[in-house]
């Protein structure tokens, strides 16, 4: 008996009896009130049954997923399926607004220019690798009334002009190169002339650039340039820029100025080719 007062197991009894007695009396002077055989058992055993619980809820939920893994697979892939359909949906949704924007630009150049012939809207294939001067490609040619020489707008400026035409594919220099000149005129004064010709200081900030300027001219930061049609290759008052600064040329004889065009060239999506205009008629 002496050894089973000594033993870890007696200990053990001890500390579980006491731990009951430190419950009930807990119970008691908690409430107020005493605590029945059945309430100390339920109080007891909560923990034991919570955990319990748990455990079946777990066990439950995998037999569940297990017996029915069948079914879930056909909602899933039939899920699956419907998000591929809203996806396809969407895509041909985004397409239909942007080819509806690009008709609406259309529209609204030929509204302006009754005299303009167009082509359809054109995309932007790519642009020409290591070219500065951001020329590009489009996929339209000759097949679509597309001549070499043909200018190529937006409705919101003047973006080049087309060089080489296949019959399925044009070529586009735009008016940040050197090698293409057009006589530009500000359009608040209708009296400052110049040249728009391109440079690889100004390509390098997206601009062109403005030369042969007066020296007694009056243009500001913020004028528009526009084309003056002198030449025939061009469209009268089509929009190219505005002036970004002014400044002498390096002879001193003249001004000249860096102009940022209407549009981010580099951005470009999708452009529109006059193939012909009432001034361009007149020089055939």
């Amino acid at each position: 008996m002496r050894e089973f007062l000594k033993s870890t197991r007696f200990k053990i009894l001890l500390a579980f009896l006491a731990f009951l007695v430190g419950i009930m009396i807990y119970a008691v002077t908690k409430g107020g009130y005493s605590v029945s055989g059945a309430s100390f058992i339920n109080t007891v055993t909560k923990p034991f049954r919570i955990v319990s619980n748990k455990i079946s809820m777990t066990i439950e939920h995998k037999l569940d997923l297990f017996s029915n893994s069948d079914d879930y697979y056909e909602e899933n892939k039939k899920l699956k399926e419907q998000i591929g359909q809203l996806n396809k949906q969407l895509t041909e949704y985004d397409a239909l607004k942007t080819e509806v924007e690009e008709l609406r630009k259309f529209v609204s150049i030929k509204e302006a220019h009754e005299d303009y012939e167009l082509s359809v809207p054109c995309d932007v294939l790519g642009y020409v690798a290591n070219d500065p001067f951001m020329s590009f490609t489009i996929d339209k040619g000759s097949d679509d009334g597309i001549k070499p020489n043909c200018p190529v707008v937006t409705a919101e400026g003047l973006i080049g002009i087309t060089i080489e035409v296949s019959e399925h594919v044009s070529t586009v220099r735009t008016i940040l190169s050197p090698d293409l000149s057009i006589a530009s005129v500000c359009s608040s004064s209708n009296a400052d002339y110049g040249i728009i010709e391109g440079s690889v200081l100004t390509a390098e900030n997206g601009n062109t650039k403005l030369i042969h300027l007066r020296l007694d001219n009056k243009l500001k930061v913020g004028d528009l340039m526009i084309t003056t049609g002198t030449s025939g290759l061009f469209p009268k008052d089509y929009s190219i820029g505005t002036i970004k600064s002014i400044d002498y040329d390096t002879s001193g004889l003249s001004m000249c100025a860096e102009v940022e065009p209407c549009i981010d060239i580099d951005r470009l999506t999708s452009v529109i080719v006059i193939t012909d205009f009432s001034g361009k008629k007149e020089d055939k």
